[in-house]
């Protein structure tokens, strides 16, 4: 599924001119996100959102049709392509179109696997380190077809994320209740991607994790421990009747510049995670693909419970599901395991309950 197209608006108002400009480079943007292009590259077309807002619809309409604008600074080729087509109500340059086309994902053999999804249970926001609002999350995540998306920003330890504390984290709450009296009957769920300390304890107190929907605990730090700690560790952590969901479990990085895996006893991880009813996550981003096939078999051999999810940063990164659709549907996921295929109030109960394992 794509963002919705933009429509093409004439060049006779500045006001006009501007608003098709900062649609256009809002669904670059998207695509951009979808394709996990460069950083440098989507902080140039948001940087072209800002210059031209600046200097106004009115010079923005006379320079996009002289052909001018890149004689502003921070403005090059490709972003001028775009915001020339839109303004013009054409699609001469085909750019926008192309990266449309290019970055376009669909499921093939887990098409049935996503059909049956509803939500996505792993999400950032600026409230993080996510490049969007949670408003605009949330709407694409409705736009998707989705029932619910958890918002999981990172805790407080992850400081490079600008992690969460329980001061923030009550008014990202607060946020979250607004936002569902207007988005409503489509919910966005309470939640955290908690980091997981070396000890096996969680960076939240077990007060403020009581009062989420859905708590993600992941690894983020000394991912290089021996084996035997970081199985210990990662046991533990799933062990703790607050978590619903362990995230990416190997942290591998399969592109820029590349990470290896963590070293640990997946058969003793998994076994905890059967055992304490905890959710492995098949993390859909590209980079990550976690975790690999052989592990998520091992994985469905414990039959533990499976959440597919995007871990997305960005609105466009919400599409990445049917990576981890395929790759449930290649190993022979059961689809009644995944818990995201279940009703917001489903997936509710079952976190409720199995915290009282």
């Amino acid at each position: 599924m794509t963002a919705p197209a933009t429509k093409a608006i004439g060049n006779d108002g500045g006001a006009n001119a501007l608003h098709a400009a900062l649609e256009a480079i809002t669904q670059a943007v998207y695509y951009l996100d979808r394709e996990l292009a460069p950083s440098q590259k989507v902080r140039a077309f948001q940087k072209a959102a800002s210059i031209i807002t600046d200097i106004g619809g009115d010079e923005l309409a006379i320079r996009a049709n002289a052909g001018t604008l890149t004689e502003l600074e921070g403005i090059g080729s490709s972003t001028a392509r775009v915001i020339v087509d839109a303004v013009t109500g054409t699609d001469r340059s085909g750019y926008l179109a192309d990266l449309e086309e290019r970055s376009r994902i669909e499921a093939t053999s887990g098409a049935e696997i996503r059909a049956a999804l509803r939500g996505d249970c792993h999400s950032h926001s600026t409230w993080s380190d996510g490049g969007a609002e949670l408003r605009s999350m949330a709407a694409t995540a409705q736009r998707l077809g989705h029932e619910y998306l958890v918002a999981t920003d990172h805790s407080a330890r992850l400081t490079v994320a600008h992690g969460l504390n329980e001061q923030r984290l009550s008014e990202q709450l607060e946020e979250v209740a607004e936002l569902n009296n207007e988005f409503a009957p489509f919910r966005i769920l309470t939640g955290m991607e908690v980091d997981i300390f070396e000890d096996g304890s969680l960076d939240l107190s077990n007060d403020f994790l009581e009062q989420l929907d859905v708590v993600v605990a992941s690894v983020h730090s000394k991912m290089k421990m021996p084996r035997a700690a970081m199985t210990r560790r990662m046991a533990t952590a799933v062990a703790n009747p607050h978590v619903d969901i362990l995230g990416h479990c190997t942290n591998r990085k399969l592109s820029g510049g590349g990470r290896p895996p963590s070293d640990f006893d997946p058969e003793l991880v998994f076994a905890a995670c059967a055992n304490f009813d905890t959710a492995v996550e098949i993390n859909c981003r590209p980079e990550r693909q976690d975790p690999p096939e052989e592990l998520l078999e091992l994985a469905i051999e414990w039959d533990c419970k499976i959440a597919i999810n995007t871990d997305a940063h960005a609105p466009g990164q919400l599409e990445w599901q049917a990576y981890g659709c395929d790759k449930a549907a290649e190993v022979g996921v059961p689809v009644e395991n995944i818990i995201n295929t279940w009703t917001a109030d489903e997936l509710i109960d079952w976190t409720n309950n199995h915290r009282q394992f």
